[in-house]
């Protein structure tokens, strides 16, 4: 019996510790495919819907106790779900994704928003309702897009809106515009609409969609559909007219209105620059003359880039009106000099950038050099001798300083006592002051109000 009952226990504890080693791995198994279907639950309940995806790279950034989402340069292609954020944002920014489509409720979880901006995505279609619960919007950026027509319903569920950028879209006025156009046309809606104009049909090209009559958009028979009509005129070649800032640049208006006109192949500054833009970019373009009260209106301007332009010239007025302008950036240009009476606005620039450029050291730098000794607080860099050759690689300072530490030649002759009172002939090296007064035209200086007496 001994004998028999131990060769059986040995088979059974063979058979115990085969079933104990095969447990861990069908419960290792069982165990990964729970995790698995419990992340892809846990995926399943974070979204809205299959097509809102969480878009964890947008940034999340507070200015002036407001809080901006920048989902801007994201390549997204949907409206990102609000449930990502901590906080009940009032700016949303989206401009330069890939959306196509704004569909129904697309910004539901955003009744907070006070301003959307949508421009420079792909957009050519708004789903009636897509803007469903923007109660508080008050500035909708739709420009820069391809939208071909919409109709007053979207604007319906925005009844505090105000500003409203449609431009550069190809509208096409048609019977469906109808209802937006007539509504862009209020009295009251003077900011929704500006500057949008017709992509067709070929009578209506062109034309703002605040001057257009609506009731010819739903004729039957409509101006210029016979092709064949001899007396119908032939388009008038259009005539040239100087580029306005609000369709030619991109502007953003958060954190600050900040105007983008880089790369826009400018030959001169865009007329109509609204005068609450704080930063405005115009480098990268091919503006070689700035003109008389080409900034005049651009009463707010903080900074100011005219940098990799073809620019040589600098009319005396034509930074007038910038009296709060903090950096000014001329670099990468042909300046050679810079005009007398220039600066004399910038009352509180901080910031100058002047490098690269053909700087000449001549007399006509001395300008320049003086006003920069004067304003001792403005932080400069590039202004270097480039000609000629005997003062190529010095810094202008050094130049100015040279040239009135040693008398030209050309001064050294003798001079009368009724020379030494004549305004006109003060031509030797002096104070700052003086030399300032001496760079002046002659035919622009008032009377004097003071005289410089010399002592030999």
């Amino acid at each position: 019996m001994r004998v028999t009952s131990s060769l059986l226990i040995g088979p059974l504890l063979l058979l115990l510790l085969a079933s104990v080693e095969m447990r861990p791995r069908k419960d290792k198994g069982a165990t990964d495919k729970l995790t698995r279907n419990r992340m892809r639950g846990a995926r399943r309940h974070s979204r809205s819907g299959p097509s809102r995806p969480v878009a964890p790279d947008c940034s999340e950034l507070t200015e002036s106790g407001d809080v901006f989402i920048d989902c801007q340069d994201r390549r997204l292609t949907t409206t990102p779900t609000s449930q990502t954020w901590s906080q009940k944002p009032k700016h949303l920014l989206l401009a330069r994704n890939k959306i196509k489509v704004l569909r129904e409720d697309a910004f539901s979880g955003f009744e907070s928003l006070t301003s959307l901006d949508l421009q420079q995505n792909q957009i050519s279609l708004v789903v009636e309702g897509a803007f469903e619960g923007l109660t508080r919007l008050k500035t909708l950026l739709l420009q820069h897009n391809r939208l071909g027509t919409l109709s007053e319903e979207a604007l319906i569920p925005m009844p505090n809106l105000r500003y409203l950028r449609l431009y550069d879209n190809p509208w096409s006025c048609v019977c469906a515009m109808d209802s937006l156009i007539r509504t862009l046309q209020v009295p009251s809606n003077r900011n929704l609409g500006n500057h949008a104009r017709c992509a067709g049909p070929a009578w209506v090209k062109g034309m703002k969609l605040k001057q257009i009559d609506p009731r010819l958009l739903c004729m039957e028979t409509l101006p210029g559909d016979n092709q064949t009509d001899p007396t119908n005129p032939v388009d008038p070649i259009p005539i040239r007219t100087k580029p306005d800032a609000t369709t030619t640049c991109h502007t953003y208006l958060f954190p600050q209105i900040r105007m983008d006109c880089s790369n826009r192949g400018l030959t001169e500054v865009p007329a109509g620059i609204p005068e609450d833009v704080v930063h405005m970019d115009l480098s990268h373009n091919s503006i070689r003359h700035l003109k008389a009260k080409n900034f005049q209106g651009a009463r707010s301007l903080r900074t100011l880039d005219i940098s990799h332009n073809n620019l040589e010239h600098i009319d005396k007025a034509s930074l007038f009106g910038l009296l709060h302008l903090l950096e000014l950036d001329l670099s990468n240009n042909s300046l050679r000099f810079v005009h007398y009476g220039v600066l004399e606005d910038l009352y509180f620039l901080s910031k100058l950038k002047l490098g690269d450029n053909p700087w000449v050291c001549d007399y006509s730098i001395h300008y320049m050099a003086y006003w920069l000794q004067l304003h001792s607080k403005v932080r400069h860099s590039g202004l270097w001798c480039q000609s000629p050759p005997e003062h190529t690689g010095e810094s202008v300072a050094e130049y100015v300083y040279s040239y009135n530490k040693e008398c030209p030649k050309d001064r050294q002759h003798s001079r009368s006592d009724e020379d030494q009172t004549d305004p006109e002939l003060w031509n030797t090296a002096m104070e700052v002051q003086g030399e300032l007064e001496e760079l002046e035209p002659s035919h622009l200086r008032g009377p004097q109000k003071y005289q410089i007496i010399r002592l030999s």
